[in-house]
């Protein structure tokens, strides 16, 4: 950020590019784009954030050389890409480093989602961008020897479906270690790092994760605070707002992370249905690809396909959905058995991926944990580790009792409507918002019995949360 006294002296207007160089023996410099103030910043001063800080190794009151810049070679790269030509290593390198340089503004970075989006990537692209995305930030250093070192994501698109927390703690509870880094929301209601926020801290720098890990065997935190695949998080950033995923991307962000995590025995689940993310053939065919980045990279990996046709759990929106893990952890007689039953399969999978369980055993032993209460005392530990609490959980101000008209039954849901109506009531922003579900596909309701409530935390949101509820119909229903 410059002052505009200095910025008109350079030249340069808002979200125009500037040139920062350092003045050393051995200079170093990168273009990035630059915001204008009239009083934040003093004439002939430059605030930079502590990413660039760090990336040239600046002390506060260093002088800068600071003039303008051209625009960055990477544009010419996207523009390929906008044409479906394929990309070098090379050119997938310079995009990310100036992704992360903030040499890129946001729509030029939307662009490349786009033509990532429009145009696809074949394997040897998606390779170049996960090691690109893996090579722009920190990698973990645990050094545990003689550990087993694991971790699981989903692909997610599922409202609810908030397993990690509980696959976590069971699989850590027999003895994994499960540095486990996630993202907040891209198009749903929450993600696990919006939930573990609720009563927990997730932003961490990578010294106190491996503390973190280290002391409880585990973690739960955000991966965007860590510096660990920075171009990552910017990148998601810029999907949230075009509301898209590309299948490069997608891919690329999962493994990188995987890749920082040091992980070497991973499972991903990828949900399947009408209304999820994908549909069973384009579930097959990622399964193929994230099967042959395993290899590629030389992990464990199993990719398990699961039914997504309706959310899991009852809770959707953070406290909701923290909630649900908390009922199931410590084995409430009214948990959602839906969130139980698919992270016993999960942690199942994932143990007898390690060799901690017998194949056709994992499921019995990961039951076992967690009927003993050895999965709520380590999901404890690490809530604890992470400088939180399981107390003070509160739903939203305002909130709406849906009633069924007449006696039905539950036939299905669309999972875009039911998110896209999460959102609405403002997750995941407001943690106590989103909804609750009653019922799932199959159960029956008599006349004036609750389907569904909405909290918000505002009477506008809940207005349009119970108008798009009745115009839409994320519920459906037939008559008995």
């Amino acid at each position: 950020m410059l002052n505009e006294n200095t910025a008109n002296l350079i030249g340069v207007k808002t979200t125009g590019r500037i040139f920062i160089k350092t003045l050393s023996k051995n200079p170093g410099g990168l273009s990035t784009i630059v915001d204008i103030a009239k009083t934040l910043v003093k004439k002939n001063e430059v605030a930079i954030s502590s990413e660039l800080k760090e990336r040239l190794s600046l002390k506060k009151g260093q002088k800068v050389d600071v003039d303008l810049s051209p625009a960055p070679k990477s544009l010419a790269f996207i523009k390929k890409k906008m044409n479906g030509e394929m990309l070098s290593q090379k050119e997938v390198n310079e995009i990310i480093k100036d992704v992360v340089d903030n040499s890129l503004s946001e729509a030029e970075i939307a662009l490349f989602i786009s033509s990532m989006y429009e145009k696809g990537m074949n394997m040897k692209e998606t390779i170049y961008l996960i090691n690109a995305i893996f090579h722009s930030g920190k990698t973990l250093k645990l050094n545990l020897k003689n550990k087993l070192i694991a971790d699981k994501h989903s692909i997610g698109g599922i409202p609810g479906n908030r397993t990690t927390p509980i696959v976590v703690s069971i699989c850590a509870a027999a003895g994994l270690i499960m540095p486990k880094s996630s993202s907040r929301a891209i198009t749903a209601p929450a993600g696990t790092a919006d939930v573990i926020e609720t009563i927990a801290k997730v932003e961490f720098s990578v010294k106190e994760l491996e503390k973190i890990v280290k002391k409880v065997g585990a973690c739960l935190i955000w991966g965007g605070s860590l510096e660990i695949v920075p171009a990552d998080e910017k990148i998601i950033s810029i999907e949230k707002m075009l509301n898209i995923d590309p299948e490069a991307q997608l891919l690329a962000s999962i493994m990188s992370k995987k890749l920082a995590s040091g992980a070497k025995y991973i499972l991903i689940d990828i949900p399947y249905g009408k209304t999820a993310k994908v549909s069973k053939e384009k579930a097959l065919g990622l399964k193929k690809k994230f099967e042959f980045l395993g290899k590629h990279f030389n992990k464990k990996m199993k990719v398990v396909l699961t039914r997504g046709d309706e959310p899991i759990g009852n809770g959707i929106g953070p406290v909701l959905e923290i909630t649900d893990i908390i009922k199931v952890l410590k084995q409430d007689e009214n948990r959602p058995l839906d969130l139980e039953n698919k992270s016993l399969y999960l942690s199942g999978e994932l143990l007898e991926l390690t060799g901690k369980a017998e194949k056709g055993q994992g499921i019995k032993l990961a039951k076992q944990i967690l009927e003993c209460g050895k999965a709520f005392e380590k999901f404890k530990e690490i809530i604890k580790a992470q400088k939180g609490t399981l107390d003070h959980l509160k739903t939203a101000k305002f909130k709406k009792n849906i009633l069924v008209k007449r006696n039905c039954q539950i036939i299905g849901f669309d999972n875009k409507k039911i998110n896209y109506l999460g959102r609405i009531t403002g997750c995941p922003m407001d943690k106590s918002a989103g909804l609750y579900l009653y019922r799932h596909v199959g159960d029956k309701l008599k006349k004036g019995e609750k389907i569904i409530t909405i909290y918000t935390e505002s009477k506008s949101r809940l207005r349009e949360a119970i108008e798009f509820y009745k115009s839409q119909k994320p519920i459906i229903v037939k008559n008995n």
